[in-house]
C-alpha cells in the first residue's frame, strides 16, 4: 500500500446522468498543468458521478432490452475526448457510469481506447451492489417483509463503499468502473489507495468523504446551483467550471475549479454544498464512515480556492442502504395553453371540465404561469387561491393509475378540449410514462458480496 504524503488531485467532470459532456476537457487540462508543475509523486484522478436514485432502474430496463446496454448512455461523449490524455499523463479514472452493466461499460471503454490507438488500459469493475437477482430476494424479504411480495422488481442496489475501488487501484487499475457506490466513495477510494489509509481511520475517511461530497454534484459547488441573479451573482455561468479537490495526507482539502472557465468557488458556494442533502451535520451516513461537520471550517485561501477543515469521522454503519425500484403503474400528463384576456379563468374552467369527466382519477392540476410549483397534489392551494388574472397560462393535468388504459383517458380528454371548450386552447401535448416506485431498507454488510475484478490486461 502507498504511504505517500504528496497531496492528491481529484477532478470531477459529471454530477449526474445527463450532465454536460464537455466538462471533462478543462478539468483534465487543469490536472495536467498541476501535475507538470507539482511535486514528485503527485497523482491525479478524474471522476464522473452519473447515478441518481432511479437512474439504475432505468439502466436495468435498457439492459433488459439489450444485454450490452445498461451503462451511462453518454459514456462515449464524456470519455472519448479525454481518454488518451488521461492515459498518457497517468490520470486514473473512477466512475459509477457502469450503472446496471459495469462489464459492458468496461468493454466499451476498451473499444474506445483501441479506436483511439491507445494501448489496452487496465480496467477493473466493482461488483456486488446489484441485488436484483432471485438469489438475493430472501435477504431483501428479511428486511422488507410482506411488502416485497407481488412487486415487479426492476432493480435492487446497495450503496457500497470505497474499499473495492481502493483495492482495484492498488492492483494497478487505470480505470475503475462501478455500479452503485455511494457518491463520496468515488473520492474516498483514490485517497485510500494514494495515502495507504486503513479502512478504520475514521477521521481521515470522514474528511475525504466531505471532499467527495464537494465534488459529487459537479458544477454545483462552482456556482451552478448557487446562482441567483441580483442576490448571488455568478460570472460566466454559460461555461461554468467543474470542481477539483486537493486532498492532503490527513484528508483535509482545498476546493478549486478548472481553469479558464466561468463560475466561482467561494466560502458561500462551499458552505451551500457542504450542507446539501445532509440531514444531520453530526452524522452524515455513508458506507465508509459517519462524517461529522459540526466543527467544520471554510476559509478562502486564494482566488477560487477554498479550504475545508475541521471535519471529523466516526465508525461506519454496520449495514448498507439498499434501494429497491419496482414497477408502479403509469403516469399520464396532458397540457394545453390559454392566452389573452381571462386566460386563467379559461384554464381553471378546463380543469373543472376534466375533473368532472375523469371523476375516478385523482388529478393533479397546475396553472403554469399562475400557480404550479407552489401548488399541491390535492388541489387545496389552487381552490383557496383567487384568479390572479394571468394572461399567459399553460394548464397541466396529471394522474397515475395501475391500468394503462385508464391512464390513457387523460390524454384523450385534454385533446378534446380543443373543440369541446373552453375557448382559445392550443398547443396540446400529452405523454404516458411507466412509473418507478422506490422502497429502501438496510442489509448487513456481510449479505452484500462486494468485490472487484480486472477485466482488461
Amino acid at each position: 500500500m502507498n504511504s505517500s504524503t504528496v497531496p492528491l488531485l481529484i477532478g470531477c467532470a459529471a454530477g449526474f446522468s445527463g450532465d454536460r459532456t464537455d466538462a471533462a476537457g478543462p478539468v483534465v487540462d487543469t490536472l495536467i498543468e498541476r501535475l507538470s508543475a507539482g511535486l514528485h509523486g503527485q497523482r491525479a484522478f478524474l471522476i464522473f458521478e452519473t447515478l441518481a436514485e432511479r437512474t439504475l432502474a432505468l439502466a436495468q430496463l435498457r439492459r433488459r432490452a439489450d444485454p450490452e446496454a445498461g451503462y451511462e448512455p453518454l459514456l462515449d461523449e464524456m470519455l472519448r475526448p479525454v481518454l488518451l490524455r488521461c492515459l498518457a499523463n497517468g490520470i486514473r479514472i473512477v466512475s459509477n457510469f457502469g450503472a446496471a452493466n459495469p462489464r459492458a461499460a468496461a468493454r466499451h471503454i476498451a473499444r474506445i481506447a483501441q479506436e483511439l490507438g491507445a494501448a489496452a488500459p487496465r480496467i477493473a469493475v466493482v461488483e456486488g451492489d446489484d441485488l436484483s437477482a432471485p438469489a438475493q430476494r430472501a435477504s431483501l424479504r428479511e428486511q422488507l417483509g410482506p411488502q416485497l411480495d407481488g412487486l415487479r422488481i426492476v432493480s435492487a442496489n446497495a450503496y457500497i463503499g470505497a474499499e473495492p475501488i481502493a483495492a482495484a487501484l492498488d492492483a494497478g487499475a487505470q480505470i475503475v468502473v462501478c455500479g452503485r457506490v455511494a457518491d463520496p466513495s468515488l473520492t474516498v477510494g483514490p485517497a485510500m489507495s494514494h495515502f495507504g489509509w486503513r479502512a478504520n481511520e475514521w477521521e481521515k475517511l470522514g474528511r475525504a468523504t466531505m471532499a467527495g461530497h464537494m465534488l459529487e454534484c459537479g458544477a454545483q459547488v462552482c456556482g451552478g446551483y448557487f446562482a441567483d441573479p441580483g442576490f448571488k451573482d455568478v460570472p460566466g455561468l454559460d461555461n461554468v467550471g467543474f470542481p477539483i479537490a486537493e486532498i492532503d495526507a490527513d484528508g483535509q482539502c482545498v476546493i478549486g475549479k478548472s481553469q479558464g472557465t466561468g463560475g466561482l468557488v467561494s466560502e458561500a458556494t462551499v458552505k451551500e454544498q457542504l450542507l446539501y442533502e445532509v440531514h444531520d451535520p453530526a452524522a452524515y451516513l455513508t458506507p465508509d464512515v459517519i462524517a461529522d461537520i459540526e466543527e467544520a471550517q471554510v476559509n478562502e485561501v486564494g482566488a477560487d480556492r477554498v479550504a475545508l477543515t475541521g471535519v471529523r469521522g466516526h465508525a461506519r454503519p454496520t449495514h448498507y442502504k439498499v434501494n429497491v425500484c419496482h414497477e408502479g403503474g403509469w403516469l399520464a400528463e396532458g397540457e394545453i395553453s390559454y392566452a389573452g384576456p381571462r386566460a386563467e379563468s379559461r384554464a381553471r374552467l378546463a380543469a373543472d371540465v376534466l375533473r368532472s369527466r375523469l371523476k375516478d382519477l385523482k388529478l393533479r392540476v397546475d396553472l403554469i404561469g399562475a400557480l404550479s410549483i407552489l401548488g399541491d397534489d390535492a388541489g387545496r392551494t389552487l381552490a383557496a387561491t383567487a384568479d390572479s388574472g394571468a394572461r399567459d397560462v399553460r394548464l397541466r393535468v396529471a394522474a397515475t393509475h395501475d391500468d394503462r388504459a385508464q391512464a390513457e383517458r387523460l390524454g384523450r380528454e385534454v385533446m378534446a378540449l380543443y373543440t369541446c371548450g373552453p375557448a382559445g386552447g392550443g398547443g396540446v401535448r400529452s405523454t404516458l410514462t411507466p412509473r418507478l416506485n422506490t422502497i429502501s431498507c438496510l442489509l448487513p454488510r456481510e449479505a452484500v458480496p462486494v468485490h472487484f475484478e480486472m477485466v482488461s490486461p
